[in-house]
């Protein structure tokens, strides 16, 4: 099982937005398309993502 998957709560490592929790809506090789709370998507490199317990 991979850590980041689709449906997976992610915190951001890097960036202006760091810390802010996101959801993987796809993987695409060493990137996550990701959704934030607000509904905006993005592409994050799967380096910068750090895992939570949580599904969403």
């Amino acid at each position: 099982m991979a850590a980041i998957e689709p449906g997976r709560i992610c915190i951001k490592k890097k960036g202006g937005d760091a810390g802010a929790e996101v959801t993987v809506v796809k993987v695409e090789g060493n990137f996550a398309i990701v959704k934030d709370k607000k509904g905006k998507e993005g592409r994050v490199s799967i380096l910068h993502l750090e895992p939570t317990p949580r599904k969403a």
